[in-house]
């Protein structure tokens, strides 16, 4: 890993989005879809695995 904290910058905008978007569904702006569901819930996991990676990469860099 060349840059660990773009991938956690990465991990931390797929949290976001995994959030913001179930927010969206409820006040009506997203339609409330098995597929809007499925993308927030895989960003969400997606996010946290790499920010995850990108934390771990960062504490193991050379100093």
């Amino acid at each position: 890993m060349e840059n660990p904290v773009r991938l956690i910058i990465i991990g931390l905008v797929l949290v976001l989005c995994g959030a913001i978007l179930p927010f969206m569904m409820v006040i009506g702006v997203l339609p409330k879809t098995f597929v809007a569901s499925a993308l927030a819930y895989t960003c969400s996991i997606a996010g946290a695995a790499t920010g995850l990676v990108g934390m771990v990469a960062y504490r193991r860099r050379p100093k």
